[in-house]
């Protein structure tokens, strides 16, 4: 993201299947994050479940519902940005 916005260094995208995933996928990155002595910025959408955001600062965490995450589509609007894949699956 440093080339193409000035607002953080790096979004972090993810799905989950159902709004208690995305509750609980975005409710695990903030523990995450606090248990490691970091703060977090700013959350929101953790009630509605359809789309949670999470502001560490340099790092902007975002956890939608398939849904929500093909109609923003930042994927799409951030494509110039270099693209790093996590495969957490293992």
């Amino acid at each position: 993201m440093r080339k193409v916005a000035n607002f953080c260094d790096f979004f972090v995208l993810s799905s989950g299947t159902s709004t208690r995933q995305v509750k609980a996928i975005a409710e695990g990155i903030v523990d995450g994050i606090e248990q490691s002595g970091a703060k977090v910025r700013f959350k929101q959408g953790f009630l509605e479940g359809h789309w949670a955001l999470i502001d560490l600062g340099t790092v902007v965490a975002h956890v939608f519902d398939q849904a929500s995450r093909e109609f923003y589509s930042l994927d799409y609007l951030w494509q110039e940005a270099k693209q790093v894949s996590i495969d957490l699956k293992n």
